[in-house]
């Protein structure tokens, strides 16, 4: 008995190992219509040079990356999760209004490199290399340099 259930912890954690980092290259159209949106919305002017499937056991995410380095990672639905400019900043239109007024206010001088939001908080990177971290109340919670 002992063995046998040994036997499939063994064989579990093998499928485990096989099945994480699971990537896929996909076209545009393949990503779900709320992401095709985002993209025809925001970074119209932009050329992907890749977009591509993640999947393991308990999640799927879609990543696009443009030719220009910016990148673009959305949930399963098609929720943007993460934006990352390189050459511009992450267009305000996505970036909460409290948080586009906290930076106006503190960093004037400052550019929103990249956001990320997850269920409880956005973070962003600036262009003067500070973080910050937002609760879903928009008040600062982390600041780091």
């Amino acid at each position: 008995m002992k063995k046998l259930v040994m036997m499939l912890v063994c064989m579990f954690a093998v499928h485990t190992m096989v099945m994480a980092d699971n990537d896929k290259p996909i076209e545009v159209s393949q990503l779900p219509a709320k992401a095709q949106a985002f993209i025809k919305t925001y970074f119209k002017d932009h050329k992907v040079a890749m977009a591509k499937l993640e999947s393991g056991m308990f999640y799927k995410s879609y990543d696009v990356v443009f030719t220009n380095g910016e990148k673009v990672e959305f949930d399963k639905s098609g929720e943007w999760k993460e934006v990352r400019c390189r050459q511009s900043e992450v267009p305000a239109q996505i970036v909460p209004e409290a948080i586009r007024n906290y930076v106006k206010t503190n960093y004037p001088d400052a550019r929103i490199l990249q956001i990320e939001y997850d269920d409880k908080e956005y973070e962003i990177k600036l262009s003067n290399r500070w973080e910050i971290t937002f609760d879903s109340k928009m008040r600062v919670i982390d600041i780091d340099d």
